[in-house]
């Protein structure tokens, strides 16, 4: 239906040093792996005003950071799977937990402690990724193990002002999210159902008219990460085939290509410029990046 999307080359930025690969089994391996041995299964990329590049180890509980340089520092391991970690406009950051909940990292002492742990008492499913407003709101996915078999997957708001609202509970295993430049649109990556859903936010903060944005076909699995750019275009990790750019329309334009690997789960905008883009390649553990020809849209962690 389109032209076809000019090759994007990636080449590899760093990788997790030996010191921290510890190859081994463990129940999120058993249930999302197929019970391999892993030693390691990077996601949630991030940048602080810093330029330092901070990553999550999801089955091993720990949180790095990636100096501009490529060296990397761990900061903490607890009890938990992070999956998704975003820096509030206040340095504050936070970590979507699949097993704890939302969660609040505090870098200085390598300390997690839980921010929001239930809904109306209830445990969620298993929290993945999370973006911020500029009135500093965060949306958040809740994926657990949905798919078109259990089509229950969900989008909550921690409002700023305090209040947790659930937005929707019919995705089938909602994953990367970020919000539209008017912040009147939430784009979910829909894992499964191997589409990126559209969701308007209506005027009086609720979802209405959700719809398929983008149906993508083939790879591993449906697509993951997502990240915004400076024109309203959509970054999309789709696994097995690589990170696709869609113009503000959905139109596809660009394939970045793994330098190494097939598991681009997650990325983030960074560089001096703002055009590079970094992929958390999760199968080796390693950090791609690639120039893209729009900057990525500005963080409010970079405020």
């Amino acid at each position: 239906m389109y032209p076809p999307a000019t090759r994007v080359p990636s080449s590899i930025f760093t990788r997790l040093p030996d010191r921290f690969r510890r190859k081994a089994r463990n129940a999120w391996a058993d249930a999302n792996r197929g019970g391999a041995a892993i030693d390691s299964f990077l996601e949630g990329p991030s940048f602080d005003r810093a330029g330092n590049l901070y990553v999550v180890d999801i089955p091993f509980g720990r949180i790095f950071r990636i100096s501009p340089a490529g060296d990397w520092t761990q900061i903490a391991e607890y009890d938990g799977w992070p999956n998704g970690l975003k820096i509030h406009r206040d340095g504050r950051i936070f970590i979507a937990d699949y097993r704890r909940g939302l969660m609040l990292l505090d870098p200085a002492r390598g300390a997690v402690t839980p921010l929001v742990e239930t809904y109306r008492s209830e445990s969620f499913r298993g929290l993945n990724d999370l973006v911020f407003a500029a009135n500093g709101d965060v949306y958040f996915t809740d994926q657990g193990q949905t798919g078109l078999h259990d089509p229950t997957g969900r989008i909550f708001r921690l409002r700023e002002a305090g209040g947790l609202d659930l937005l929707i509970d019919t995705i089938p295993s909602p994953n990367g999210i970020v919000l539209n430049p008017a912040e009147n649109q939430i784009y979910v990556a829909v894992t499964r159902a191997n589409a990126v859903w559209r969701l308007p936010l209506m005027l009086d903060g609720g979802v209405s008219k959700a719809g398929t944005w983008i149906h993508l076909s083939g790879g591993l699995a449906g697509p993951d990460g997502l990240a915004l750019d400076a024109e309203g275009g959509l970054a999309v990790c789709h696994l097995g085939i690589g990170v696709w750019r869609f113009d503000r329309l959905g139109r596809p334009t660009h394939l970045v290509e793994l330098a190494t690997g097939s598991y681009g789960t997650n990325l983030a905008y960074g560089g001096p410029d703002n055009r590079s883009l970094f992929i958390t390649e999760s199968e080796t553990g390693t950090i791609l990046r690639a120039e893209m020809p729009v900057a990525g849209c500005a963080m409010y962690a970079h405020m």
